[in-house]
């Protein structure tokens, strides 16, 4: 081994500091969660104490590695206000925070209407402050005199790559995921960042994400004890730092990227920008490269659906675990289609943002939220009526679960456009066989595969940190790296179209 790449791979929950070899073999990992800082009844989350474990860890590893570069992956819609200091000049509020309808009211009314933002920015209006332009309008509101000591707007992963190097800079990744700020078809700062007054915030010129930010300050290089000379790069947006190994595989068209987790996003890179009339209004936006090129995007919180499901039925049945594939009850669910679970429980999320959180037996809707109430008082009264028949079998509600878990994925897939292309599911249903047959099934036209990384947003992190250190392009690195593609096994089952048809039908109702 000639050298070591440090990752910094930021999550909302989990945050993790990972070293790779120069051959991309991940040799070691430390993970960590984060409570919210409360301040002013605003979660906010603790830079201060997510850079002392940072540098914790990056201490170990430089101890035992000989780290030559370190690179920055982190979850979108979160950008840093830096005063002149070089600390954050004001709280740094979580993007799950729900400002309510009078925020949004003043925003959309001061900076104009959400279908038309959608179309300038392919930034689709998501509620809490999950566009950034709405955190940094929210903090203008909430901390007026302290946003008057505002520098610069660094977005998250560059805010640490400032941290360790004392420099500022962007990428294309980070400045494009759904954050209001910037016009990808100018390629410039949108007309709300102009109106924000922020627009001379944020850093002038986008680079790319393999580029060098620097190197380390005197006082990091002596904190972590690495070399001053150890380079970081730009730093990269999480899901699209998933699709770099991809990228070098297969190019950078012909596959769609279905990536599982707490939120399932579905990536297609494309050649051109642009929405149809009916994709405007839906949770379908567009995503910038690390290429500087459109990803046409879909997501859903797939993950969490299948958790609070999950969970609820373990409350249910005093017993967890989940079970495995029986082919004859899926068929028997699909041709009855008398049993449909439909989204969203967080509403407004995903691709059916006028559904609410139920199952459907006979015609008949029983709430999510009903339930939940029954199982918190139990012996309330009409308690035992908010449950439908069917929660007796767990067997049944796994099955309406994953099944409505390939209906919001089969749309979210169809919105980002999939004609001639194939699909890559990874993440955590990945090893779900029962999501993964019924999907593949359905796409009778696309061929479904796994993929066989375990961890692609660090992979991705560290593919531009190499390309840092070595100046190479990401197709010289293809042979560096494997990356298995085990195809799903398709089966024939015919009731997927109607039954889907039907659970559609449901879904709008």
């Amino acid at each position: 081994m000639k050298y070591a790449i440090v990752v910094i791979d930021i999550g909302m929950t989990n945050k993790k500091v990972a070293v790779y070899d120069d051959s991309l073999r991940q040799l070691d990992a430390k993970y960590r969660n984060f409570e919210p800082n409360i301040i002013e009844g605003l979660p906010t989350h603790d830079l201060d104490g997510m850079e002392a474990w940072f540098i914790k860890e990056i201490k170990t590893f430089a101890a035992e590695y000989p780290v030559r570069g370190i690179a920055v992956s982190t979850h979108g819609a979160t950008f840093v206000c830096l005063g002149k200091d070089g600390r954050a000049a004001l709280p740094c509020v979580y993007y799950t925070y729900e400002p309510g309808d009078d925020f949004y009211d003043r925003f959309y009314r001061r900076f104009g209407p959400p279908l038309e933002l959608q179309e300038q920015t392919g930034t689709p209006a998501f509620r809490a402050l999950i566009n950034p332009a709405k955190g940094i309008f929210f903090a203008q509101e909430r901390f007026p005199e302290a946003f008057k000591n505002v520098g610069a707007l660094l977005p998250f992963p560059q805010y640490w790559g400032f941290r360790f190097t004392g420099k500022l800079g962007a990428e294309s990744t980070y400045m494009g995921c759904h954050t209001y700020l910037w016009n990808p078809v100018a390629g410039a700062p949108s007309s709300v960042a102009r109106d924000l007054g922020v627009a001379e915030l944020l850093p002038p010129n986008l680079n790319n994400s393999w580029d060098v930010l620097g190197t380390l300050t005197e006082d990091f290089a002596e904190k972590t004890g690495l070399s001053p000379d150890t380079i970081v790069s730009l730093g990269i947006h999480d899901s699209n730092s998933s699709l770099l190994p991809h990228f070098a595989k297969k190019g950078e068209t012909g596959f769609v990227l279905n990536s599982t987790g707490t939120w399932c996003v579905i990536m297609n890179p494309v050649k051109k920008y642009g929405f149809a009339p009916e994709e405007l209004g839906k949770v379908v936006f567009f995503n910038v490269s690390a290429f500087g090129k459109p990803i046409k995007t879909a997501i859903f919180l797939g993950g969490q659906e299948f958790e609070s499901w999950s969970a609820l039925i373990a409350a249910r049945h005093g017993e967890s675990g989940v079970p495995g594939w029986n082919e004859e009850l899926y068929r028997t669910i699909l041709a009855e289609k008398r049993l449909f679970l439909l989204p969203e429980i967080t509403a407004g999320s995903g691709q059916f943002p006028g559904s609410r959180a139920r199952i459907v037996e006979d015609g008949r809707a029983y709430f999510f939220d009903d339930m939940q109430r029954a199982l918190a008082v139990p012996g309330e009264s009409g308690g035992e009526a908010a449950f439908p028949p069917c929660f007796t079998d767990r067997g049944i509600l796994f099955a309406i679960l994953r099944i409505s878990l390939v209906m919001q994925t089969l749309t979210a897939l169809e919105r980002t456009g999939i004609s001639g292309r194939q699909i890559y599911t990874e993440g955590g249903f990945r090893r779900d066989q029962a999501y993964n047959r019924l999907l593949s099934s359905a796409l009778t036209d696309n061929g479904v595969f796994l993929t066989g990384i375990a961890e692609a947003t660090a992979l991705g992190a560290a593919i531009t940190a190499k390309m840092a250190i070595g100046g190479q392009s990401l197709t010289d690195m293809a042979g560096d790296f494997e990356v298995e593609y085990r195809p799903v096994e398709k089966d024939h089952i015919p009731e997927l179209g109607t039954y889907r048809n039907a659970w559609l039908a449901e879904a709008e109702k």
